[in-house]
């Protein structure tokens, strides 16, 4: 069973339809929307500032979403997909944005909808990702816009995947 706890009094608060894996953990102040899922080894930890996730996210396995102490909380929207080992730190994600594996976001950045983080890049402090556009390396700067191939076969495909992969998975009784 996944580890979610208290911290300070407050308990994350989830949507319908959500998995959790058994070793996942989810503390203090985080508020999920529904059809979301994450993964094994994933840690959504809430305990120094909120998060907030949107409906369809997923938060694959051993990434880390954290915040700063009362600096810079965690947004995450709609349709974003965090990949594996990606560590999401004290920043804003809109709707339908790929977050690729390994990659790193710094506190107060900003991705704007319909825009992938390729995998291992490093997006520093403070980046702001304009809508539509595709970054990548370290640290991480724009490499084109991306087209509908991209977002259709790509952001979405691997959004609604996992809402179809926590499907497979038994409900605990």
């Amino acid at each position: 069973m996944a580890i979610i706890r208290k911290v300070k009094g407050i308990a994350p608060v989830f949507g319908e339809a959500c998995f959790l894996a058994d070793n996942a953990t989810v503390v203090g102040d985080v508020v999920m929307g529904d059809r979301c899922s994450i993964w094994f080894n994933a840690v959504v930890r809430g305990d120094v500032h909120s998060i907030r996730i949107g409906n369809n996210v997923n938060i694959q396995d051993g990434a880390i979403i954290h915040c700063t102490y009362q600096k810079a909380p965690v947004e995450i929207g709609d349709n974003v997909s965090i990949a594996h080992n990606a560590i999401v730190h004290g920043c804003t994600i809109r709707d339908n944005v790929l977050v690729g594996m390994g990659s790193i976001l710094m506190d107060d950045v900003i991705v704007e909808s319909n825009s992938i983080i390729a995998a291992g890049a490093v997006v520093s402090k403070g980046t702001h990702i304009e809508s539509g556009s595709v970054w990548a390396g370290i640290p991480a700067k724009k490499i084109k816009d991306i087209d509908e191939h991209l977002l259709k076969g790509e952001v979405n495909r691997i959004s609604d995947a996992y809402t179809m992969y926590a499907s497979w998975y038994d409900k605990e009784d």
